[in-house]
């Protein structure tokens, strides 16, 4: 039995009253306390895979592809089951960068100058930088190649990637393949040997184990190229599902590839003892682009669609420290541009004063408060053209209801896979839908007109490398791959916007082929090296062009170049003075017939 003075007795009635509020104090330090400090910070690693669709994983019914790794991962998360994308990949990357709807940033296209964020947008790595955490990026990132797009001008203080939007595309370094290729290390070219997806596990593990060692809170952004075609994988993946064919069989082992990765990392973050206090997320950027005839977990259409299945995807996010509840479902809508004001508010993130995001914090979703929790309109659309098109690809959801291209109207809950169209039952419904749709339209169509250039002549980027993958076009594809600047096959000519950041003497470079290949404006190149799976871009026959003059336009100046042996000149050089402004730079080779091409790679430095 215990014993009380009457003093103690006294003093435990006058503290009696406060209790509560002390209980509550109590709690609420324990629930971040992994705030409290840089070394209890709670670490970020947001995992995304380019084309992998909702039914890519064995945990969502695939009744061949094996997942185990995913799987685990899936029962250890909370689950966004509808969860909505853009139908397409740079879409989808500056939308969850920015907090915006991607339409608004800049980017609807996946090339032609329409994947290029615009300056003003203040982007997840920077937050993130800002709030103290080491920020790093692996794979690709698809919102610009030049200043001030690329990664390392945005907030990642660590950048490991390709070009443009996959290996093996124009602004990427010539001729990889998937296999040893050579990335951009921050500022520099690195040759590395082995498999992409491996590559780039392994690096973001060495750079997350160094954080650990530092007692550095992480954001870590791991963007796989895989399962995005070519599809290319290693053997040892593709072989278990050889009968259904080269193309499916080597997409399939880009996922168990991403699948074996996925259990390496999460061992890792074990043995690091790491696992408890890193926000681990899954999620991919887009619709199936080769898996929707095997398996599409009931949904209509794939990768680039308005339809269901362009853009529902999965998204697990695993906190043990946070106790968000492993195996729970969250069945509210949710979106791309919600997981920036998610980890503001979730991880008391400063947040520029100035930032009004279209997205919502999820975070009383996740704390179960779903009462707190109001319906909304959220729209996607696949405009992947020039300007924006109104209603274009477009659906606007809400409530279990889907309306596509303004006329076509879904009850997801009884019929997910869009099969019966109820606009005419529900006309009232259509209107909503509609006027939603105006609103958001009407908040964002007057910048589509205001074209993102890119920047030259600024330290950061001096010289700059241009690549057709970001021509201005209005109604042909630019040749974005390597393939396509091999065969010369896509448009043959385009400009691009610029802005040049100081007034001085330039130098700029017009070539046929880039600068690492060392080939002339007129050398056929002979196919390049296969590797696993269908064939590779770089084996393609490349084609030269017999130039016998080159010109360049930049605003009103336009200059002329005689080539005397287009078998024996590389490039054809400029120099002249620029003016700080906006314009437009093109350059072309012309052959003896007249035919034109356009200068695919241009190599702009100031002097």
């Amino acid at each position: 039995m215990c014993h009380f003075s009457s003093q103690s007795i006294s003093t435990k009635k006058s503290f009696l009253p406060w209790l509560p509020a002390l209980i509550l104090l109590l709690s609420f330090l324990l629930v971040h306390s992994s705030t409290a400090s840089d070394h209890t910070r709670p670490n970020v690693i947001l995992i995304i895979t380019d084309d992998q669709g909702y039914g890519d994983l064995s945990c969502h019914g695939n009744p061949r592809l094996k997942t185990p790794n995913l799987d685990r991962l899936y029962h250890q998360s909370l689950r966004l089951t509808d969860y909505h994308v853009s139908p397409t990949c740079a879409p989808t990357r500056a939308a969850l960068m920015s907090g915006h709807y991607s339409n608004r940033t800049g980017v609807w296209h996946t090339i032609n100058g329409r994947s290029i964020i615009r300056a003003n947008e203040v982007l997840m790595p920077q937050i993130f930088s800002d709030s103290g955490y080491r920020t790093a990026m692996y794979g690709k990132w698809h919102l610009g190649d030049n200043y001030p797009s690329r990664p390392e001008d945005r907030g990642f203080q660590e950048v490991f990637r390709h070009g443009g939007g996959g290996i093996g595309q124009t602004p990427d370094h010539w001729n990889n393949a998937y296999f040893d290729c050579t990335y951009t290390h921050n500022d520099k070219k690195e040759k590395v040997s082995g498999y992409c997806t491996d590559v780039y596990f392994d690096q973001a593990m060495q750079w997350m184990k160094a954080r650990k060692k530092q007692k550095q809170p992480f954001f870590t952004y791991l963007a796989t190229n895989a399962p995005h075609g070519p599809n290319h994988s290693p053997s040892q993946f593709s072989k278990p599902y050889a009968d259904l064919g080269i193309k499916t069989a080597n997409f399939l082992g880009m996922i168990s590839n991403i699948d074996d990765n996925m259990g390496k990392l999460m061992r890792f973050l074990d043995d690091e003892q790491l696992s408890g206090n890193t926000i681990l997320i899954f999620t991919t950027d887009n619709g199936t682009a080769g898996g929707d005839k095997l398996w599409n977990a009931g949904m209509r259409a794939k990768k680039g669609s308005e339809y269901e299945g362009g853009h529902r995807v999965p998204f697990f996010i695993r906190w043990p420290n946070g106790n968000l509840g492993a195996g729970r479902d969250l069945p509210q809508l949710t979106s791309h541009i919600d997981i920036l004001p998610t980890f503001i508010e979730l991880l008391h993130l400063k947040n520029p004063t100035n930032l009004n995001l279209d997205g919502r914090s999820l975070v009383p979703l996740l704390n179960g408060n779903d009462k707190k929790w109001l319906d909304r309109f959220l729209i996607t659309d696949s405009q992947r053209i020039r300007d924006p098109e109104k209603w274009r690809k477009s659906a606007v959801m809400a409530s279990g209801w889907r309306l596509i291209n303004g006329k076509e109207l879904y009850d997801i809950n009884t019929d997910p896979g869009q099969k019966e169209n109820l606009a005419k039952a529900h006309p009232e419904k259509v209107n909503q839908f509609r006027q939603a749709y105006e609103q958001w339209w009407a908040s964002m169509e007057g910048s589509f007109k205001d074209d993102v250039e890119i920047v030259i002549g600024n330290d950061r980027e001096n010289p700059a490398t241009l690549t057709a993958h970001d021509w201005f076009l209005y109604q042909e594809n630019a040749p974005w791959n390597h393939s396509g600047i091999r065969s010369k096959k896509g448009a043959k000519s385009g400009y691009w916007n610029i802005k040049v950041d100081q007034s001085a003497r330039y130098q700029i470079q017009l070539r046929r082929w880039p600068k690492e290949s060392e080939a002339t404006i007129g050398a056929d190149l002979a196919p390049g090296a296969d590797v696993p799976g269908v064939p590779a871009y770089r084996t393609t026959p490349g084609k030269g062009f017999a130039a016998i003059l080159a010109t360049l336009t930049i605003g009103d100046q336009h200059l002329k170049k005689v080539i005397a042996d287009a078998k024996k000149e590389k490039y054809v050089t400029f120099e002249l003075d620029l003016k700080a402004g906006d314009t437009q730079l093109s350059g072309l080779f012309i052959d003896a017939e007249g035919n034109k091409l356009g200068s695919y790679y241009a190599y702009v430095k100031r002097l």
